[in-house]
């Protein structure tokens, strides 16, 4: 698919995150109230305040939730539809204009409502690497990995949006790995570079891969903070708990799945079969380039891995077929987190602890400092795109700024 050109300011722009390909949807506030927007070029265009041959209410509050539960046939309406009044020669041109708010100009809030959030451990790089570091190569992925997405069940209250500053945790800790815990701040703060999947219909019983891949609205950035000092000492027998729940932040931007369309692509080759209800139709995985960038306090941004998506061994839709196998209802408003996303070489690794080996090898900052984990003051960010014929597909930055305990 080539660019689809638009009126719009910036929609044209082959390297911007915003062209008529894309419409992610948000959430945003200009003094006015908050309400529901489409991001195009250098623009939100708020939903709510034009005329659009969809249900009445679903832009009434400042959330995408009622939206997402109108059904995929709305939400290929809305699309089909925004998509004609946007585009070059559109006669609709007037009428939008008035609508449209800079985006420089707005202040971005959550995109939705999360009702559960589940986070999983897909990246076979990611599980290899910390399972060798804590129980040796041998023993680095646990029996069951090969044969289903691992989870958790993580807080919905705590999932914030981009640009949320986020306090350094206390908690329990075991310093050195011996002796009695002390109750203090996490001294081993750490990123996790993931995509979320946004459930946008409900089910209440099992789905094929292909129902659960129709049943996602869309996507974006996660970053699932973990205290990695807390959580040594916490996770035996049941996982992760306090070292997790601490903050979860998203970017403002749900990306929907049906601009990530040409970006299907197939996923890892298969150690072993899967069981039945994991089996996929076709390419389940998408083609998203990702970064994570690091900028100390009155610091320079920059760079410290780059990865990308395709490399999921289990994708968002068998995370969510295997969720709901047992018959777990799914809600509109769910969030699935892949888990940390991981390549194969040291500056593809979406997570400190696997850049630093723990901490064993520090990296070396543009200005001369060394991290091992996240300092107070640090500002980390998630970037991702999809990289089209002369356009891109973004989501925005996925940012967050580290407070003292």
């Amino acid at each position: 698919m080539m660019l689809m050109r638009s009126w719009i300011g910036g929609a044209n722009d082959p390297n911007g995150a915003f062209p008529l390909n894309n419409l992610p949807c948000g959430v945003f506030e200009d003094g006015r109230g908050a309400r529901c927007g489409v991001a195009i070029g250098a623009f939100v265009l708020d939903v709510g305040a034009i005329a659009l041959d969809l249900p009445d209410g679903l832009f009434e509050a400042p959330s995408w939730n009622a939206f997402m539960a109108a059904g995929p046939e709305v939400w290929a309406r809305f699309r089909t539809e925004l998509q004609a009044a946007l585009a070059e020669g559109s006669a609709r041109e007037g009428e939008l204009t008035q609508n449209l708010v800079p985006l420089d100009a707005v202040r971005l809030l959550m995109p939705f409502t999360v009702s559960e959030y589940t986070d999983f451990y897909a990246s076979r790089e990611h599980a290899s690497n910390v399972g060798t570091m804590f129980r040796g190569p041998e023993n680095a992925l646990p029996p069951n990995w090969l044969h289903m997405p691992i989870g958790y069940n993580g807080r919905a209250s705590s999932v914030v949006v981009s640009g949320t500053p986020v306090r350094r945790p206390h908690g329990q800790i075991r310093p050195g790995g011996e002796g009695m815990p002390v109750f203090a701040p996490s001294a081993r703060l750490d990123i996790e570079l993931e995509l979320g999947a946004v459930v946008g219909q409900p089910s209440d019983g099992p789905l094929s891969v292909g129902e659960a891949d129709a049943a996602i609205f869309g996507y974006v950035l996660l970053n699932d903070w973990s205290a990695r000092d807390i959580q040594a000492w916490e996770y035996v027998p049941l996982g992760p708990f306090q070292a997790k729940a601490f903050a979860t932040s998203i970017s403002p931007w749900i990306v929907p799945a049906a601009a990530l369309e040409p970006f299907r692509v197939t996923g890892p080759q298969r150690e072993v079969p899967l069981l039945d209800h994991l089996v996929e139709p076709g390419p389940m995985n998408h083609d998203i380039a990702l970064a994570v960038s690091l900028t100390p306090e009155g610091g320079e941004e920059q760079i410290i891995a780059r990865t990308n998506a395709r490399g999921l061994y289990y994708s968002p839709a068998q995370q969510l077929a295997h969720h709901a196998s047992s018959g777990c209802p799914m809600r509109v408003g769910d969030l699935l987190g892949s888990g940390t996303i991981s390549g194969a070489e040291r500056d593809q690794c979406g997570s400190l602890l696997e850049m630093t080996w723990g901490g064993e090898r520090p990296l070396t900052l543009a200005d001369g400092s060394e991290r091992r984990f996240i300092e107070d003051g640090d500002t980390l960010a998630l970037h991702g795109h999809a990289q089209g014929k002369g356009y891109r597909i973004g989501f925005g930055i996925c940012t967050g700024t580290i407070r003292p305990a």
